[in-house]
């Protein structure tokens, strides 16, 4: 073998702020360039196409609300638990998100689902429009471009957290997160993590030369189905992420991408169609 597994055992804080106690860890500062990324990207993309800087400042407002709000909130509905666990002595074990609705605001703890981020970035997305009298299908193509890269960054902070881990691999490349276990693992949040920078350069490529080809939305459907198709398959090189998904067919990555890509594969062909008939 070339390698005979890769040791990753980075510890998730960058360093302490002095006198506040305050750590800086990577999650945050990738979570932080995620959005800076996202927002230099999309400046780019607003001024080619005639918007204007307070345009911007509001979209990106309401971007961060909606993908933070929304990945948090996703992560307490769709891997919980939402009631209260007590084992067979009635000791309570994990408290549950609506027994204890203070702790969905608890961000700094950890837990952020992606598919619950891309629903807040519908929302956020939809109200922005609604105020700026945008097209709803123009601001979701040109935020198509963006969002790999931003997904890209937050990957690679799972990845410094030692966290999403992978299922038990002989593959010389695996990873043993010395955190977790010595077992040699699939860096899974890694695969994902370069599928998005490959996908982002795609669709960069794709606005840059050829938008004036697609309908409305086709960047958009494009978007959800490489994106949650890459992110199905990629759950099966995952561990589940909560205890009830075991008894499951599929997980529940795999379950909330089905309807992603379904809405892709609908949106690129009423784009294409439209664009047929002009």
């Amino acid at each position: 073998m070339i390698l005979n597994y890769i040791h990753w055992n980075p510890s998730p804080e960058i360093f302490t702020i002095p006198g506040i106690d305050w750590p800086v860890r990577w999650y945050g500062l990738l979570w932080a360039s995620a959005l800076l990324a996202s927002h230099f990207f999309m400046n780019r993309i607003f001024k080619a196409e005639g918007r204007t800087n307070k345009q911007l400042d509001t979209l990106t407002l309401y971007i961060i609300l909606g993908v933070i709000l929304g990945a948090r909130f996703g992560h307490c509905l769709f891997y919980g638990p939402l009631w209260d666990v007590f084992d067979a002595q009635g000791t309570l074990i994990e408290e549950g998100y609506l027994s204890h609705p203070l702790n969905m605001l608890k961000i700094y703890e950890g837990g952020l689902a992606s598919h619950g981020g891309a629903i807040g970035i519908i929302v956020g997305a939809i109200l922005y429009c609604r105020k700026e009298k945008e097209n709803l299908l123009w601001l979701f193509d040109k935020l198509s471009v963006v969002v790999p890269l931003a997904a890209m960054l937050i990957r690679m902070g799972n990845l410094m957290n030692s966290e999403i881990i992978g299922k038990e691999s002989n593959l010389p490349f695996a990873f043993i997160f010395v955190q977790i276990d010595s077992i040699p693992r699939h860096p899974a949040q890694l695969y994902e993590a370069i599928f998005c920078f490959f996908l982002f350069l795609l669709m960069y490529w794709l606005w840059k030369n050829k938008r004036d080809n697609f309908g409305s939305g086709f960047m958009l459907g494009l978007l959800c189905v490489t994106l949650f198709t890459e992110r199905f398959f990629d759950e099966f090189l995952k561990e589940n992420q909560a205890a009830f998904e075991n008894s499951l067919t599929l997980n529940m990555g795999q379950i909330l991408s089905i309807p992603f890509v379904l809405f892709g594969i609908y949106i690129m062909w009423r784009a294409r169609k439209a664009k047929q008939a002009v």
